[in-house]
């Protein structure tokens, strides 16, 4: 289909003839054609003939579908198990029952899908590569012997679950778009995607159509480097788990004890190797 997707291109949006075509993708002529004028992209699939499954259970099969219907009335924890399915039956039946447990196992595992449909909606968690969420934590530390409340932050890659982390003083917009600069530059290359809170240090209002106001400094940020803000809806920091979870990660492992160094510059530079390491 790739090369098919090619071949017309080159006819109808390139504006090649067929011999050229031809010539270009090494096929035959009346091949280059038949695909430049095809209408039908129909994927007729051959009929399956039904076979029937678990056939040494047919005599037992009434059994077992009886008892699992019986099970909707029962408490989630006293339905029948496979185990407890296969143990009846050979009560039942003493020596006529000559049926494997695996073979009770896979029916009944089968049958219970069906006996008890979930109609639940759920999406897949799939985190896709190069993307990366961010955030901020809360951590002291000592500069030259004098204390800071400061805060440190957090961009991870939730498809490989690699972290990176910067301490800084405070929580502003220069701390964010130095420690994304820092971070960006240390791996060699920028998320395609980084997900956000609606932190008013970027973000300047919410209206109705769901879009972000941003801050001047934060989209000609964005525009530097190429990558496209997600925003979390509001109070719902749990769609950038893999973060709020590394928050606590680094803060547990790279923060304690609490942090004491001459100068705050050269504790991020060893920060980032630390990083690396960890992973």
């Amino acid at each position: 289909m790739t090369q098919i997707n090619d071949i017309r291109n080159a006819y109808f949006i390139k504006g090649f003839n067929i011999s050229q075509i031809a010539r270009l993708f090494n096929v035959d002529r009346k091949t280059a054609r038949k695909y430049i004028y095809q209408d039908n992209w129909n994927r007729f699939m051959k009929e399956k003939t039904h076979r029937e499954t678990f056939p040494k259970l047919a005599p037992y099969k009434a059994d077992i579908d009886q008892w699992l219907e019986e099970d909707k009335r029962a408490r989630r924890k006293q339905r029948h198990t496979a185990k407890r399915v296969y143990n009846r039956l050979r009560d039942k039946y003493k020596e006529q029952f000559d049926c494997s447990y695996r073979t009770v196992a896979g029916y009944v595992a089968m049958k219970k899908k069906q006996v008890f449909q979930d109609n639940t909606c759920r999406l897949p968690l799939e985190h896709i590569p190069g993307e990366a969420q961010v955030d901020f934590g809360k951590a002291d530390f000592y500069e030259n012997g004098m204390k800071f409340e400061g805060a440190y932050l957090n961009v991870s890659f939730p498809y490989s679950n690699g972290g990176y982390t910067q301490l800084f003083k405070g929580e502003n917009q220069e701390c964010l778009l130095e420690g994304l600069k820092t971070i960006f530059k240390y791996i060699g290359g920028v998320a395609q995607k980084l997900w956000f809170d609606n932190t008013s240090t970027i973000v300047t209002a919410i209206p109705s159509d769901g879009q972000r106001g941003l801050t001047d400094a934060f989209v000609r940020f964005k525009q530097h480097y190429g990558f496209e803000p997600v925003f979390c809806n509001p109070d719902a920091g749990h769609e950038k788990g893999n973060v709020e979870v590394k928050v606590g990660y680094h803060r547990c492992n790279l923060l304690v004890p609490v942090p004491q160094f001459e100068r705050l510059e050269d504790y991020n530079r060893e920060f980032l190797r630390k990083c690396t390491q960890d992973m």
